[in-house]
């Protein structure tokens, strides 16, 4: 007998609500009411092939509403994925499964993203859609040419990440991107209409989309929704009118299935009123054997793709970009040699920029951008032509006001591969970016983020505009490598280390105002160690100065006071903290001795620095909020100068 569609689609239905019933916990109705849609997509138009989870050509599946988790651990299971296996979803939510309660993009080969922050995953899409686009107009047709699918449930459309994210799409006009919304009018809380009333489809329209709409129990209209979307050349929004829990006799339809178990009776009567009479987790051998075959549809697409790419002219390069090798003389020495050579007084986002000439013009794979700051965050540069859809060669992304959204998308074009993404903003507004740099770090995705006008040294645009907290709150999250330079050689020293580095972002935190350069000589990388000696004392050592950034130079000048009177004093330049706590324990011991008291200075808030200093040292800092005023006034006001800090060291060494 013919195995139906709709025997496929309630092989996902049983396992979801079987291995959510198990644990307790997750979201059973999701899954349930799209398991035709995804039916349809996966047996017809997604290609990807389970025995290569890597395909560079592969298609892109982004489960945006990952509270749904199990849809996709149905489908990786049936289609043939190594994991997860039977047991993993029987164990699904439980310590050590793969089948975490959102999908993890670490735990399983097929699940392309973290998601579950709802609208993140859709934004990520948009990325990987770049990327697709960018790379196409690199390799050509016969390398790239594949499509990013994206479920996204009401609440990701409703979050506010949604609007740039198609905003951006839409005007880059990313016709291989298709978000297929399951419209099933349900939120948590019950009906949408108890907080919305917008009208999606007419939004999605304005700004530059395909909307098109099918009953999602329906094959035949699914099928033509989705080649509707695949023929048309914008992205393309399928509205799939769907029911909440279909196949649930008393549950369906209701909030009661978003996100508790049905419970024993309603999944007994799901059994009886979908026809499947078989026992949690067992999928009967017909429908097992015509899921496998499904997994197997892309199986020649994969094989003739490996031929070209093996004639292919580019094809070591393109190999090398999607395994995120760089080049084997990639270096940044050379260009630190003309520093040493010429020193430079200039704002470490000058010296960004200045790095990153040299950057840009040595890895292709660099793709820059900024939110509507390109002027000040100083991240454009010669070899960085304009990325838009009259030309997806360009390598540089005018994101807009789109802070969130930019951070979103960088996401998806690390996780794509094929590009290292890097995109600037103020350090102020990395609030706006916070959930997406903390999703950066937990998938260990390769993105920096160019955060300018670093402290109160921004001056006259005043308290809103003056990060304070911002850096230490970033230093908080895990994953995450925060530099903040001292001079244009630790800035080069920053970006090196942030190309090199494939498993997780950084962030570089850099002044609008000119700092001096501090490193005259050649050397290995210092800035590799976290914080190292940049000053040693010249008599007794009696205090250890810490800082980053624009306070190294305020450093340098209290050791110089002190010196004047017989202390002596090292100053360390700390411009990355989570590489210096990486350190073995003689190197931390000897740079940061316990016998002297030790002194931090930063222009942000002191709270942290007494992992350094104790509760003993001192800690020069800000624990407010600025002022409107040039940076010299504030750095004086606020007591971040050597005049103002020196005797305060004197007295409390009650010398």
């Amino acid at each position: 007998m013919t195995v139906t569609q709709q025997q496929l689609a309630n092989a996902i239905r049983a396992l979801s609500m079987d291995a959510v019933q198990a644990a307790n916990s997750g979201h059973p109705g999701m899954p349930m009411g799209m398991a035709d849609v995804a039916t349809v997509l996966f047996g017809e138009f997604l290609k990807f092939n389970p025995k290569e989870p890597k395909w560079a050509d592969r298609d892109r599946f982004v489960l945006s509403a990952g509270h749904g988790s199990m849809l996709i651990y149905s489908l990786l299971h049936l289609t043939g994925y190594a994991r997860p296996t039977i047991e993993d979803i029987r164990n699904f939510r439980q310590l050590h499964s793969p089948c975490a309660g959102h999908p993890e993009n670490f735990e399983l080969a097929g699940v392309e993203t973290t998601t579950g922050p709802l609208g993140q995953g859709l934004a990520t899409a948009v990325g990987m859609a770049m990327a697709e686009r960018h790379l196409n107009a690199t390799f050509g047709d016969e390398l790239v040419d594949h499509r990013t699918w994206a479920i996204a449930g009401d609440g990701c459309l409703m979050e506010g990440i949604n609007h740039e994210a198609i905003g951006l799409a839409g005007h880059l006009g990313l016709g291989r991107l298709i978000v297929l919304w399951d419209d099933n009018k349900i939120t948590i809380d019950g009906a949408t209409d108890l907080s919305t009333s917008e009208d999606v489809r007419a939004r999605y329209a304005a700004t530059g989309w395909h909307v098109v709409s099918c009953n999602g129990h329906d094959y035949a209209d699914i099928r033509r929704a989705l080649a509707e979307a695949v023929a048309d050349p914008r992205p393309s929004l399928v509205a799939c009118d769907t029911t909440i829990g279909y196949g649930a006799p008393n549950k369906a339809g209701s909030h009661n299935v978003h996100g508790s178990p049905l419970g024993s009776e309603e999944i007994a009567a799901a059994r009886v009123h979908l026809n499947w009479p078989h026992e949690p987790f067992v999928i009967p051998a017909d429908v097992a054997a015509e899921w496998k075959k499904i997994g197997e549809r892309s199986a020649a697409a994969r094989e003739a793709w490996q031929g070209r790419l093996e004639t292919h002219p580019q094809a070591k390069e393109f190999s090398r970009r999607m395994a995120g090798e760089l080049p084997v003389d990639f270096s940044l020495s050379a260009y630190i040699d003309t520093l040493i050579a010429e020193p430079k007084k200039v704002a470490t986002r000058k010296a960004s920029e200045m790095a990153l000439e040299a950057v840009n013009s040595l890895l292709p794979e660099t793709m820059g951008g900024s939110a509507d700051l390109t002027g000040s965050n100083n991240t454009k540069t010669k070899s960085t032509a304009p990325f838009g859809k009259d030309d997806y060669s360009g390598r540089y992304i005018y994101y807009g006001i789109r802070e969130f959204g930019m951070s979103a998308a960088m996401n998806g074009l690390a996780l794509h591969g094929g590009v290292i993404p890097y995109g600037g903003t103020f350090l102020v507004f990395s609030d706006y970016c916070r959930a997406a740099i903390r999703l950066s770090a937990l998938q260990q995705a390769r993105v920096v983020y160019v955060m300018t006008h670093d402290s109160i040294g921004l001056g006259e645009d005043g308290p809103t505009h003056q990060p304070v907290e911002h850096v230490m709150s970033l230093r908080m999250i895990p994953n995450l490598d925060v530099y903040r330079p001292a001079d244009v050689v630790e800035t080069a020293e920053c970006w090196e280390l942030a190309l090199r580095d494939q498993n997780g972002p950084s962030l570089l935190a850099l002044t609008r105002q000119n700092l001096p350069q501090l490193r005259l000589e050649k050397s290995e990388n210092l800035s590799a160690r976290g914080a190292y000696r940049l000053r040693g004392a010249v008599a007794p050592r009696k205090v250890v100065l810490l800082a980053s950034g624009s306070e190294v130079e305020v450093a340098l000048g209290v050791a110089e006071a002190l010196e004047g009177q017989g202390i002596g004093a090292d100053v360390v330049s700390m411009p990355c903290w989570s590489l210096f706590d990486a350190q073995d324990a003689d190197y931390r011991a000897g740079l940061i001795p316990s016998d002297c008291l030790k002194v931090s200075i930063e222009a942000g808030t002191t709270f942290g620095w007494e992992r350094y200093t104790g509760l003993d040292g001192l800690r020069f800092g800000i624990d407010r909020f600025g002022a409107s005023a040039p940076a010299e006034a504030l750095f004086d006001y606020f007591g971040l100068t050597a005049a103002k800090i020196a005797p305060q060291i004197v007295s409390a060494l009650g010398k």
